[in-house]
């Protein structure tokens, strides 16, 4: 069975070796990998073309100027000559078998469409230990029968790919989720494979986060994506959070208290979880550090989901008319 691995970079010159040189250590190695290039103005495309020269990958790039994600990547697995395929972005580092475990499940006697992959935090800093925890589920968050991969860990077979249409190119962010909703309909449940880890590096400070947040949420009002989760936050923010300061203000400083008890178990009870067993290596100052600064990360997080969601909404209602590709909802 031929397994091609498919990635698309833009401007990725500073990070893509770690990637390359991950994929050259894979105890299972990629018949191909075909990287689709949107038009990098740095290094990129010669790193790339460098390990191809050198033949440490089988590696073919392709640069395609001006493609957004969801364009590359079905370039890629067009041009790829796989029946597996196997995606992964740049930006990331891959554990050792992190391709013999997405590929094992399909050499199996009753082989799957689409197989699941993981992945985990790579922080360098106290800061990213606290991005990681407050934004990035661990396995034991996963329930696998309704996990939606990332498309920086997944594989699926050329038929899946064709049969789902693909990914959708009217969408810059968001793209691998409406993605795996295609999928869903048609081969559901995915194979679960949870040691085929991409270890994903958190944003480095809170700027670049909420500018990751922002085009997320944009996203989401893009492809009318968790409308019930949108409205939650505008509620808990706008509505409760006001309501309980003037109940606190105006009858008994206990709604304060009440207030406290709920952010602190809804917004923060599961980062808080997940941060707990990553303070243990720490110093006492940086323990202090990561626990203080998981509720700076989760408000700005929200905050940027909050101003972006209504952006991309807008720019839906806009386009619906005339893109009918857009009404990408199963009708059941």
């Amino acid at each position: 069975m031929k397994v091609s691995v498919i990635i698309t970079v833009l401007n990725e010159g500073p990070a893509i070796r770690r990637l390359l040189d991950s994929l050259a250590a894979q105890t299972r190695a990629p018949d191909e990998v075909v990287v689709v290039d949107g038009g990098s103005t740095d290094d990129t495309v010669a790193i790339l073309q460098s390990y191809a020269d050198e033949g440490r990958l089988p590696l073919r790039v392709l640069v395609e100027p001006g493609a957004n994600i969801s364009r590359g990547r079905n370039v890629a697995v067009a041009a790829a000559s796989g029946e597996v395929i196997a995606s992964t972005d740049a930006g990331v580092r891959l554990s050792p078998d992190w391709l013999a475990e997405l590929v094992a499940p399909f050499e199996s006697e009753n082989p799957p469409q689409v197989v699941a992959g993981f992945f985990l935090p790579d922080p360098h800093s106290v800061f990213e230990i606290a991005m990681g925890a407050t934004v990035l589920p661990t396995l034991s968050d996963v329930k696998p029968d309704r996990f939606l991969p990332s498309s920086r860990s997944i594989a699926f077979t050329r038929a899946a790919w064709e049969g789902s249409g693909g990914y959708p190119e009217w969408l810059d962010y968001c793209e691998d989720l409406i993605f795996d909703f295609r999928l869903r309909d048609l081969f559901h449940p995915f194979t679960f494979a949870p040691q085929a880890v991409a270890y994903f590096r958190p944003r480095s400070n809170l700027r670049s986060f909420f500018k990751q947040y922002y085009l997320y949420a944009r996203g989401d009002g893009k492809a009318d994506l968790w409308r019930t989760r949108h409205a939650i936050r505008y509620f808990t923010y706008l509505v409760a959070a006001p309501l309980l300061l003037i109940l606190g203000w105006r009858v008994s400083l206990w709604w304060w208290g009440v207030g406290a008890g709920l952010g602190m178990v809804g917004l923060l009870g599961t980062p808080y979880r997940r941060l707990w067993p990553l303070l243990r290596p720490l110093t006492w100052s940086q323990r202090l550090q990561a626990i203080l600064w998981v509720p700076l990360i989760r408000v700005t997080g929200d905050v940027a989901k909050m101003i972006g969601y209504p952006v991309g909404w807008l720019w839906r209602i806009q386009h619906l008319p005339c893109q009918p590709d857009l009404r990408w909802r199963n009708p059941r």
